[in-house]
């Protein structure tokens, strides 16, 4: 039989690629896998003892490396100005936890510490994060309204009496109507509240140190960009609606259900005629110097060398005008009331309480490692460097385990004062110490100064630190240009954060966007193949002018796993692309055959053996190649989908060849057993190349067209 390439083509014949010969590897079985493993974790020497500390304690590698004149400057610069925004921002945020002011200063100065030991990164501010707290509040007010206490506002507003806290139900006043017995103790509503916070957290960092045994790290990649993105929009939106009542000095109490954001804009407006004007002038006035402040912050931060500290020039501003004009005696305005000095000394955290929070301290973990993991990721790309992320997850994991020992709840990083201390020259985390230390001044001296401040002054704080992820509204347009898909996973996380609830719109998110991937699945591109001139190359004729088709072969190639999910949208691509559907061709050969034996039956009807002639089935090729480059993997119904169309064309006289297969679906097809009994047909069939597979096509004898061409009856 003659060549049917071109003349072109018998030139790049020897670029032509046969078999390649695959190499031989022992796979171990499960259980030699699992004994290797546990052998080399109880190995113990010195050496490893000292690499395992070493590597669960980062400080002690790069501490003594400090180059003291070259980066204490930018350290303590750095942090002293996170120090000085994180102290208003931790009594605020206690605001969305449902806490006292006192634990959020907690919270900030043991994180900054044990971060600063176990954290690999060097500029990661990790501590009290919005968003976690909005999250550890919803739990922490709902399991106090199921216990029976009122959720009403100022459940204390006496001066503090020395260093501890007084949690007696006296010290409540009226609004405590209700004590619990907690581990043997009468335990009134702050009580109550810290215990479920510690008790959340602990299960959070256990959740996270478990994580990071089991290197389920990977659990990040299902939380696509857009979709964390969305839900920090969707969980801004019910913050700010959380923090409005503040604003305008309602005593509502906060929901307890799905619909908060809803739900509580009704409240506020059906109780709008109880505004405190007070609290209304005294929001106005701190938010326009805030929101002016980071206005000039962000248009002269090339010529300004340390930020603007806004936050603490209104907190001393609007304390000590609370204190001078009586705001809240003389306008009824709600005040942080007293913040004691020194420390709580330390208690386990309730395992009775954690059986109530069991999970819900999921989405906090799984939330929290991976804002920090992408932070520390970020930063250490733009300065050069790298981060281990399992040891990240450790470290983040021991920053909510050992502070939950010491009144402290969920902690993670945050972009704001990470990039703070970006900008402002941090080197290492020795500025985690400074801005430890700056926390712990206020702790042991200065605490008792911002009993006055009145509780819209933290809410502005609040709400202004949202502007970052509520402008993320005016990128849909752009992000819609850019990826249909992102914008959608994008504009349903939000809404059923913002709408249902944070839980559920985590999960919806998450949902949504694998669900996204899957119908990207179910849309493939496909494409029929021609060839580049003189050369062995081929692409798509439909993206590409002047691409040569090959006569009698036709080169399709699908962009998609084949899986039990689209396999009936690989076969009608197929179909389609070739114009050539095996069962309908079948049906009009017998169909012909049939009307041929009539019409020969009618023009002889006395023969008894009817002879007619030959029925014509020729048809425009005789070869399918396909281009299997953009096939990742198959599955036991994409297998079984490969030989079925192997077997359906081939008995309409086409052969079927395979090209470009990686070794993944290569070993699915052998199990399948298409390449027939011992891979016996694998040469003939498998090609690694589609010019490969073209050169066979043309060159190999034309078994298969003569049998689609006279078929006598």
């Amino acid at each position: 039989m003659g060549s049917l390439l071109p003349d072109n083509m018998e030139d790049s014949k020897s670029s032509v690629i046969g078999p390649l010969e695959r190499r031989v590897r022992r796979r171990r079985g499960p259980l030699e896998v699992i004994k290797s493993k546990v052998n080399r974790s109880l190995t113990c020497s010195v050496p490893r003892l000292k690499g395992a500390l070493t590597g669960l304690f980062p400080v002690v590698q790069w501490l003594p490396k400090y180059k003291l004149k070259e980066y204490v400057w930018g350290d303590v610069m750095s942090g002293l100005i996170v120090g000085i925004i994180l102290v208003p921002q931790a009594i605020a945020y206690c605001l969305l936890a449902g806490l006292e002011p006192v634990y959020g200063l907690y919270t900030s100065f043991f994180a900054n510490i044990i971060y600063f030991l176990m954290g690999t990164s060097r500029h990661v501010s990790v501590g009290i994060f919005s968003l976690m707290s909005l999250m550890v509040g919803q739990v922490v007010n709902r399991e106090v309204y199921l216990a029976g206490f009122d959720l009403d506002e100022d459940t204390k507003q006496g001066p503090a009496s020395g260093g501890a806290l007084n949690f007696t139900e006296e010290s409540f006043g009226a609004v405590m109507n209700v004590s619990i017995k907690v581990l043997d103790m009468e335990c009134g509503k702050e009580c109550y509240a810290i215990g479920i916070a510690t008790a959340l957290t602990f299960l959070a960092g256990i959740y996270q140190v478990l994580m990071a045994v089991l290197r389920l790290g990977v659990v990040s990649v299902y939380l696509s960009g857009p979709m964390l993105d969305g839900f920090a929009t969707g969980a801004s939106c019910t913050i700010l609606t959380v923090q409005a009542k503040y604003l305008l000095g309602l005593k509502i109490p906060r929901y307890q259900g799905y619909g908060t954001v809803v739900v509580t804009w009704i409240n506020i407006f059906k109780n709008i005629q109880n505004t405190n004007f007070c609290d209304m002038i005294t929001s106005a006035i701190c938010i326009s110097i805030l929101v002016a402040g980071k206005e000039l912050q962000e248009r002269y931060k090339d010529r300004l060398k340390i930020p603007i500290p806004t936050e603490l020039v209104v907190v001393a501003g609007a304390t000590i005008a609370s204190h001078f004009a009586d705001f809240h005696g003389s306008y009824s305005s709600s005040i942080s009331g007293a913040i004691p000095t020194g420390f709580i000394p330390p208690k386990v955290p309730a395992l009775d309480m954690m059986s109530r929070v069991v999970f819900d301290a999921i989405p906090l973990a799984v939330i929290s490692f991976a804002f920090t993991v992408s932070l520390s990721e970020m930063f250490a790309k733009k300065h050069g460097y790298s981060v281990r992320p399992n040891q990240e997850m450790i470290a983040i994991g021991c920053c909510n385990i050992i502070p939950s020992f010491f009144h402290c709840f969920t902690t993670s990083a945050a972009l704001a004062k990470t990039m703070v201390k970006d900008s402002t020259g941090c080197q290492t985390q020795v500025s985690s110490i400074v801005s430890a230390f700056v926390v712990l001044l206020v702790l042991l001296f200065f605490a008792p100064f911002f009993y006055a401040l009145q509780k819209c002054v933290l809410a502005c704080i609040i709400i202004v630190s949202l502007r970052g992820a509520l402008r993320k509204f005016r990128d849909v347009p752009q992000m819609w240009r850019l990826s249909k898909a992102d914008a959608v996973v994008w504009i349903v996380t939000m809404a059923s954060t913002a709408l249902i609830s944070v839980e559920l719109g985590l999960v919806v998110g998450v949902m949504f966007s694998m669900m996204c991937v899957v119908a990207q699945t179910q849309t493939p591109k496909v494409s029929l193949l021609g060839q580049v001139d003189n050369s062995s190359h081929y692409d798509d004729t439909e993206e590409y002018h002047n691409l040569q088709t090959i006569p009698k072969i036709k080169i399709f190639r699908f962009q998609s796993p084949l899986y039990y999910a689209n396999k009936h949208i690989f076969l009608k691509s197929l179909y389609k692309a070739v114009e050539l559907e095996p069962f309908i061709e079948m049906t009009r050969r017998r169909k012909a055959t049939k009307k041929a034996k009539q019409l020969a039956k009618k023009a002889d009807p006395t023969n008894g053996e009817v002879s007619i002639g030959l029925v014509h089935n020729d048809l425009e090729f005789h070869t399918i190649i396909l281009d299997g480059s953009y096939i990742p993997f198959i599955d036991s119904t994409g297998t079984t989908t490969f030989k079925n169309v192997q077997k359906d064309y081939k008995e309409v006289g086409v052969t079927v060849l395979l090209a470009c297969c990686n070794t993944s679906v290569i070993d699915s097809l052998r199990r399948g057993a298409f390449f027939g009994p011992a891979d016996k047909d694998m040469p003939s069939l498998l090609f690694h190349t589609v010019h490969s597979a073209v050169v066979f096509a043309s060159d190999m004898p034309s078994a298969a067209a003569a049998a689609a061409g006279n078929t006598p009856v």
